[in-house]
């Protein structure tokens, strides 16, 4: 099996993203095939006119939508042809509304309204086969109302999203179906105009079996499709985040958006089926506001993750929090009996439209002080101008389309090529740290070498030696400190990430302590040290140090002095090595003196990858030499430093 896979193993990850590509592969290949004609849906199950809020009356036409937003809204007429002669089931989704079907002398044939306690213990009482049971006697049922032990009761004024079947036969009592005159009435229970009819009524015609058809050749397939997205959700983007080498916020959080974004759009194209399932209305309802809540939440942290800045973080967590604390006001309401989750949700759309307008300003800001600035704004642009159009389409009803879906869709599209050119980037960047790693063994042997060539050793030493006869307790700590340079030399070998400056000169010190002993007097040594808080690659510094040293002042007859200096900038922190020493020519062409220069072009390179940092050097002869080390505060990482 291993020869097979060529020596791979798949993950689970990859195999459950192979097991749903196979999956849908073969469900639109059956639905080339299938054809439902099972099946029929229409707008509603009357042929004739309505009337929406009391105005003029106007036909209907159940092959296209209707568009209207109501309060109120009445149709009257026959049946179709479909409800009363080829189909024994007339399946009616609703979401939101109540509805009423009567005849046209005003006989109820099918109600869906709001009860209070005594009408919903009257209905009871009516259908039960013992009117005498404890549980539907006025005290008891007063007392239970509000648990739910009956259908609806946990929130029996929230109309919920309901799936009820007409049949026939129980319209068709004295045969004369086809010729009966009927209305039927739907009402939005809220005081605004939440949705268009079409959003919140349809129906199916079928035989036994013809809604589970429907559900799953026409419904369930583009539903399974966002299983992808959930996919992406949970394992390619959180797990892209840690391939990139540590938990990376912004992947995280997008991964986080995916998956509610691809369950909310499952559960919203399922909604209408929900009551199939789960016998509370109300909870089918709750299910899906929820589910679109969490994505608004997700959405507002996937922004927040696109900022940098310390102020503004904190402000676009303050707007989060804010949001989720209405988000949950709105459901203690709806526990409460208060106010139910659609009667809440106006605000809840002000609400988002406003923290998504403060982290988009925000977004704004941040993007002044970031070099990829571009790169930024296509990332969230189409989001949050998707989502502010659909918050203000909701209050002036210009389009029915939901912009939010396309925003999401091209945010995730830029994420995906986004996160193909951060893995090319981090393999690229691998090869050149395994690269970087040879030079910086390679660069750390020869300045080990430089420090312990025989006259090095031997200069030291008989400074050393020279000591034990004039002040042996001098000699006694030059002992120790070159014991402990060279054990600094042999341990560098072993450390492969930056470390602390003050680590650095420490060492520093100890060689310079050395040379001091040998070049005495002529050799001043100043430290103006203003910031030590960064970091920067292993003996970087030293190699400067040695030129300001050999080949600088100690050039010079009666010497000079070498200053260390480091300060801090706005965007920056520089160590600067400068001496008074012979200097030399900066722009005059470079001739071969006899000496490597490979270790001070190996520092320069290593100061470019692993901090973005760069060596500048001015000089002039007869004057001396500033060397100065600039290392980019972007480029401090010290999570990944040596201590």
């Amino acid at each position: 099996m291993k020869k097979l896979l060529g020596g791979k193993k798949w993950t689970v990850a990859g195999m459950l993203f192979v097991l749903l590509l196979f999956i849908g592969i073969i469900v639109l290949g059956v639905l080339n095939y299938v054809s439902l004609d099972t099946t029929v849906s229409q707008t509603v199950f009357i042929d004739g006119e309505y009337s929406v809020d009391g105005g003029a009356w106007k036909p209907i036409d159940n092959e296209k939508p209707i568009n209207d937003r109501f309060h109120k809204i009445v149709f009257k007429g026959k049946l179709s042809e479909n409800a009363s002669l080829y189909f024994e089931n007339t399946t009616v989704f609703s979401k939101n509304v109540w509805y009423t079907l009567k005849t046209a002398q005003g006989e109820p044939v099918f109600e869906l309204t709001y009860r209070n306690k005594e009408d919903l213990r009257q209905m009871y009482l009516e259908s039960s086969d013992n009117p005498d049971d404890p549980m539907l006697q006025k005290e008891y049922f007063d007392e239970n109302y509000n648990i739910g032990f009956m259908t609806q009761q946990s929130f029996p004024d929230t109309p919920g999203y309901r799936t009820d079947t007409i049949y026939n036969s129980t319209l068709n009592t004295d045969g004369q179906l086809k010729n009966k005159e009927f209305v039927l009435e739907v009402e939005n229970p809220y005081s605004f105009k939440q949705h268009t009819f079409s959003e919140c009524f349809h129906v199916l015609y079928s035989e036994a079996n013809g809604t589970y058809l429907k559900f799953f050749f026409e419904v369930l397939p583009p539903a399974l499709a966002f299983l992808l997205v959930c996919f992406f959700g949970i394992f390619l983007f959180p797990i892209a985040g840690f391939i990139l080498g540590r938990v990376n916020y912004k992947y995280f959080t997008f991964g986080m958006l995916c998956f509610f974004w691809g369950v909310f759009v499952i559960i919203q194209r399922t909604s209408s089926y929900l009551n199939m399932w789960l016998m509370d209305p109300a909870v089918c309802m709750i299910i899906e506001r929820l589910l679109n809540y969490c994505l608004i939440i997700t959405i507002l942290f996937y922004l927040k993750s696109n900022l940098t800045g310390k102020l503004r973080r904190a402000v676009a967590n303050a707007t989060a929090t804010v949001f989720i604390l209405v988000v949950i006001a709105a459901i203690v309401l709806q526990f409460t009996s208060v106010q139910d989750l659609v009667a809440t949700s106006p605000n809840l759309y002000i609400c988002t439209a406003v923290g998504t307008l403060i982290i988009t300003v925000l977004l704004f800001t941040e993007v002044r002080y970031n070099a990829e600035a571009v790169m930024i704004l296509a990332s969230w642009t189409p989001l949050t101008l998707s989502i502010l159009i659909d918050a203000v389409n909701h209050y002036l009803h210009f389009t029915e389309i939901h912009f939010y879906h396309f925003g999401l869709a091209v945010t995730m599209l830029y994420q995906i090529v986004r996160l193909v050119f951060d893995l090319r980037k981090r393999y690229l960047e691998s090869i050149r740290y395994q690269q970087m790693q040879k030079e910086l063994y390679e660069a750390k042997v020869g300045v080990m070498v430089s420090q312990i060539q025989p006259h090095f050793m031997y200069n030291a030493l008989t400074s050393i030696a020279m000591m034990c006869s004039i002040d042996p307790e001098t000699a006694q700590e030059a002992t120790v400190t070159f014991a402990k340079y060279l054990r600094g030399n042999m341990d560098s070998l072993k450390q492969t990430k930056p470390v602390a400056f003050e680590q650095e000169l420490e060492h520093l010190k100890k060689y310079l302590y050395i040379e001091k002993l040998r070049f005495g007097k002529k050799l001043n040594i100043v430290y103006d040290i203003q910031a030590t808080d960064f970091v920067l690659p292993l003996l970087s510094i030293q190699p400067l140090v040695e030129n300001a040293v050999k080949h600088g002042v100690g050039m010079k007859k009666q010497g000079g002095t070498v200053t260390i200096a480091t300060r801090e900038t706005d965007r920056a922190f520089e160590v600067i090595i400068s001496d008074d020493g012979v200097g030399f020519d900066a722009n005059a062409e470079k001739k071969d003196d006899g000496r490597s220069h490979v270790g001070m072009e190996n520092t320069q390179r290593r100061l470019k990858e692993m901090c973005g940092g760069e060596v500048k050097i001015e000089s002039a002869v007869g004057e001396g030499t500033v060397a100065t080390v600039i290392l980019p505060k972007e480029g401090q990482n010290h999570e990944n430093t040596v201590s």
